[in-house]
């Protein structure tokens, strides 16, 4: 599993955090940036990248991050193949992925504390899809919506 990290200069200090945790933790990452803060650089940047890179790399998962979470999450869910949400605590996040096989984390920098987005990516990776029939089921519709947009 390749994970893609990105963000715009409202989460990118939390991205740095974030990125020190996958390497500590020995996952396969690529930092698609903001490589230096840049007050004026744009979310849609970096989370079009991380939704392409997952879109495109069928067992890559994506972790996003700005001010609100909000700007990014619109973004990515704007690509086919994407489920991404915003993380609100740790079980909220398992339960996206045991349920919905989420593949982007969203994460609101400027509303999430470290210790809260540490335990959310860790709920994040950790986590498997269920795999019960409902939750295929579902997905099966989300991509028939897909393909009729």
């Amino acid at each position: 599993m390749k994970i893609f990290l990105g963000s715009d200069h409202r989460g990118y200090y939390l991205k740095e955090r974030i990125a020190k945790w996958l390497f500590e933790w020995q996952y396969d990452f690529f930092d698609v940036g903001a490589q230096s803060l840049d007050l004026s650089d744009d979310y849609t940047k970096y989370a079009s990248e991380v939704a392409s890179l997952v879109a495109n790399e069928k067992s890559g998962k994506g972790i996003v991050l700005c001010g609100s979470g909000v700007g990014v999450d619109v973004v990515v869910n704007k690509f086919d193949g994407i489920r991404a949400s915003v993380g609100i605590s740790k079980e909220q996040v398992k339960a996206g992925r045991n349920g919905d096989d989420m593949n982007i984390l969203v994460i609101a920098a400027d509303y999430t504390d470290e210790y809260e987005a540490k335990d959310m990516v860790q709920a994040f990776l950790e986590t498997k899809f269920g795999g019960k029939e409902r939750y295929k089921r579902r997905l099966k519709e989300i991509e028939k919506i897909e393909a009729n947009n």
